[in-house]
């Protein structure tokens, strides 16, 4: 793609959400947002696909997020605001699990399972291993069962304390 602003208009929602995965904050993650864009425009690049633009654009986003995370401003701070957005056309109570992983986990298991990558296009969007992808999958996946049953343990709980606190009314 020739165009900055087709760029921006194609894949500024991605951007969001990769970063959004890492910051956690609304207002960070348009800030790392601008920053990634801002970094294609000045740098000039050009690629050969639209996929290669598109892998380009998630590990700045990735990269920009790690960078602000890493920042004494940002670890002096705290957020005011720690709601995530819920990506398009998905389960909102799935996406509050996958908001709970640590950030390499929601970006393997958001690349994956949101985007439709493999683990051999995560490996080069993140310049890791592919085996590293794999393995950052299977254990999202197994803190994901751990998180669910959790919860769905505490529900189950409650519940039956609920209706316990019921019987005797």
């Amino acid at each position: 793609m020739n165009d900055i602003s087709d760029s921006v208009q194609k894949y500024r929602s991605l951007v969001f959400r990769v970063a959004l995965g890492y910051v956690r904050n609304i207002h960070d993650a348009d800030d790392v947002t601008q920053n990634v864009f801002v970094k294609l425009m000045t740098k000039g690049k050009t690629f050969d696909s639209a996929e290669a633009e598109k892998a380009w654009l998630i590990r700045v986003a990735v990269n920009e997020a790690k960078n602000l995370l890493k920042s004494a401003w940002f670890r002096k701070t705290t957020a005011l605001d720690e709601s995530l957005a819920v990506p398009e056309n998905h389960d909102l109570h799935l996406y509050d699990y996958v908001k709970k992983l640590k950030p390499k986990y929601r970006t393997v298991i958001y690349l994956h399972y949101y985007e439709k990558y493999t683990a051999k296009e995560i490996a080069v969007i993140l310049k890791m291993p592919q085996n590293t992808v794999l393995t950052q999958l299977k254990r999202a996946r197994e803190q994901l069962k751990t998180i669910i049953e959790k919860e769905d343990f505490d529900y189950d709980k409650q519940d039956k304390q609920g209706e316990n606190l019921y019987g005797f009314i």
